[in-house]
């Protein structure tokens, strides 16, 4: 697997390799690459037992990722999010409940949610952009209004009320 010049490198305490495979299990396009294990050397400073797994190569999406069993000094936060562009209502529908597996709480306004790692996704319909964009601005104002009503994104309904229909 060859890695891009940049990739997103993603701090786990033990979770590593888990939750490649989980990310893998998820996208189409997406694959394992080289795992490195941890040795003796070292030790005083990660503290992790010999053989265990200390980082996961793998792709999503032609995008590159290095998921890092570094303990349990740094958390996730919002500040740092994954868009998901969708085309249709299914991958919305999909994405939404495949990322938010056995995550609590999971779910937030505007399409985001955090998995069950505590990673930030935001699934959003392509149409989102067109719909908020339109220079018609009484129509954007009304997919903007309807967004904000939302959790996860119906196009349907931000379609309607672009369309003042609802």
């Amino acid at each position: 697997m060859k890695i891009n010049k940049i990739s997103t490198t993603l701090w786990f305490d033990n979770e590593a390799e888990e939750a490649a495979l989980f990310y893998t299990s998820i996208f189409k396009n997406s694959s394992i690459g080289k795992i490195s294990r941890f040795g003796k050397e070292g030790f005083e400073f990660h503290g992790k037992p010999e053989g265990s797994v200390m980082t996961v190569e793998f792709q999503i999406e032609g995008m590159s990722f290095v998921a890092l069993n570094g303990g349990p000094i740094f958390k996730f936060t919002e500040a740092i999010s994954f868009v998901v562009d969708c085309k249709i209502q299914e991958e919305v529908d999909y994405y939404w409940e495949k990322l938010g597996e056995d995550a609590d709480p999971k779910y937030q306004q505007c399409g985001w949610l955090k998995d069950k790692y505590g990673i930030s996704w935001q699934i959003v319909p392509e149409a989102l952009g067109r719909l908020m964009s339109d220079p018609d601005a009484k129509k954007a104002k009304r997919a903007s209004q309807a967004m904000f009503t939302m959790k996860k994104f119906d196009i349907k309904a931000l379609e309607d009320a672009f369309n003042g229909e609802i």
